[in-house]
């Protein structure tokens, strides 16, 4: 019986973020980026989210390379965990390589790596599977699309892209090499559905130049721009009008900082000499020989705008008069955040411009006309929408039918899920174990369910502690019980409730004994149930209750 490719989204699919798609053929695997997710406001104290790896480990000697289509902490970000555990080379372009190779020394992981640098053209042999890197245009330079080709055939995996006929760096997409794979015959497409709900065509990177020319000419005041950090198109569009109206240029924020250092390293960004200066040489100059380019457009803490707006900065304190441009949009659900740093900015009297008034935004994801084009070029037998919640990949699928292709072709997976391939066939068939792996400091995978339960609980009603000493011969009450509470009630105003909390406990402690119940974790109980329905009946809350008991 012919082997069946097997293609497995471990993230990706249902979600925005954390993606790795898992292609396996012959004992052979092969692993298509490595990204981690951001927590959702209940993941109380959780830093990061991580893919589920327990398959790839299971089945890491089959690996025979890891494959990133571009360096956004989305599709690399969770390369670290999974190097714990499984040796792989790493194969990217050379702008994800640099980004990558920043993350592993920062890991301690670079000498035990094995990263090969490759450019888009280029083909790589990796077991029975041959990968082929594909220029697109993206949010972040050296951006690949993959042709992945194995006996079955050919599958087209675009990563992240858009449509740019005229980037301001490294040519547009390669529409020449997809519609040549198209006409050989494309077996499967793997799309990215990011921006599949928007009509039209997605702008080019060069038509935010324009608003940026706009606001730094006849500007008399410090001007401030916070965008994405791996935006290195458009942070060259930024200092190229700030040297153009004799500004200097200062960054602030981690990331920012590791961006500019890469991308001028490998030639991807031209800084005219003497623009970059310290951000402590500012205080020196004019206020219109001054641009801040900075970290924070997602309103995020610990970030430097953040910290300017709330003077938490150490070097950069936001003044009256000073011009904030955002050149972002809100990623869903960071709406809220971004809202308090702008409401702090205008209270410092700062002017903030934002995509609202001026174009300066271009998404990096193709909308429904660039994604047409694809398709179209593509001719794909099986297409199978990724890199989106469930309503885009529903609308991409519509998308497809509206273009022709035949809707048992088009399928629709989740994380978890295997689909299976033959030269005539696809289906989904079986699970692979897939879910959520949350980060907390040091911590990997030891947050789980049950514990974020209880911090959610602690988070919305707080706890008491009841402490009671007892006879460990005949169960008699020693001392006690003590009531300890934290963010439940504040307690010099709540003396009444704490007497009537503490008669329920000795009342359920004595109960304990007339049954003579001398099994310590009975009376807990008691002493939890009795306390639990007294305060719901008192208050309408459920604070965690935790009976301490000593035994003397």
């Amino acid at each position: 019986m012919a082997e069946k490719l097997k293609i497995i989204s471990l993230g990706g699919l249902n979600e925005i973020g954390k993606n790795v798609t898992v292609y396996e053929y012959g004992g052979d695997i092969i692993v298509i980026d490595v990204g981690m997710g951001f927590p959702d406001d209940d993941m109380y104290g959780i830093d990061v989210v991580i893919p589920d790896f327990t398959y790839l480990i299971k089945n890491k000697d089959k690996i025979r390379g890891i494959f990133l289509t571009h360096g956004h902490e989305d599709h690399i970000g969770s390369i670290p965990y999974l190097l714990r555990d499984v040796q792989a080379p790493i194969y990217a372009t050379r702008m994800t390589a640099g980004l990558v190779k920043l993350k592993l020394e920062e890991h301690r992981l670079l000498d035990k790596t094995k990263l090969i640098t490759c450019e888009a053209g280029e083909t790589v042999k990796a077991g029975k599977f041959s990968v082929e890197f594909i220029h697109v245009n993206h949010s972040i330079a050296d951006a690949c699309g993959f042709a992945i080709k194995c006996p079955v055939g050919v599958c087209v995996h675009t990563g992240d892209f858009k449509i740019d006929p005229t980037p301001v760096s490294g040519g547009m997409i390669d529409l020449t090499r997809l519609g040549q794979l198209g006409k050989e015959g494309v077996l499967a497409l793997l799309a990215d559905s990011t921006n599949v709900e928007r009509p039209g065509f997605t702008k080019s990177e060069r038509s935010v130049g324009a608003s940026f020319d706009a606001l730094f000419r006849g500007c008399e005041e410090r001007i401030i721009v916070t965008t994405f950090a791996s935006n290195v198109d458009r942070m060259q569009q930024i200092i190229s009008v700030a040297a153009k109206y004799g500004r200097k240029v200062a960054v602030t924020g981690r990331s920012m900082e590791n961006a500019i250092k890469v991308s001028t390293e490998l030639g991807y960004m031209n800084i005219p000499a003497g623009v970059l200066v310290d951000v402590n040489h500012l205080k020196s100059l004019p206020k219109n020989k001054v641009c801040i380019i900075t970290t924070g457009s997602q309103g995020e803490t610990m970030s430097a705008l953040t910290r300017m707006a709330f003077s938490t900065h150490r070097q950069v304190d936001i003044q009256a008069g000073d011009r904030v441009i955002i050149s972002a949009s809100a990623i869903p659900g960071n709406e809220n955040a971004i809202g308090s740093v702008i409401n702090e900015l205008y209270r410092k009297g700062a002017e903030v411009v934002n995509e609202r008034e001026a174009p300066l935004h271009v998404s990096g994801h193709a909308c429904q006309g660039d994604l047409k084009i694809i398709h179209a070029l593509v001719k794909p037998k099986f297409f199978v929408p990724v890199h989106g919640e469930q309503r885009m990949l529903k609308t991409h699928a519509k998308l497809a039918r509206e273009m022709g292709m035949d809707p048992n072709n088009i399928l629709i997976s989740d994380i978890g899920k295997v689909m299976e391939f033959t030269r005539t066939s696809a289906r989904i068939n079986g699970t692979v174990p897939a879910g959520r792996v949350f980060v907390d400091g040091y911590g990997v995978g030891d947050v789980g369910a049950v514990v974020l339960r209880d911090r959610k609980h602690l988070a919305e009603d707080g706890m008491i502690v009841v402490v009671a000493t007892m006879s460990a011969e005949d169960g008699a009450l020693l001392s006690g019980p003590d009531i300890i509470t934290r963010g439940f009630v504040y307690v010099k105003e709540s003396e009444g409730l704490m007497e009537e909390l503490k008669r329920v406990a000795t009342e359920a402690i004595e109960a304990c004994q007339d049954q003579r119940l001398k099994d310590w974790s009975a009376i807990k109980t008691q002493i939890k149930n009795d306390l639990s329905a007294f305060l719901y009946k008192k208050t309408k809350r459920n604070p965690m209750i935790l009976p301490v008991i000593m035994d003397v």
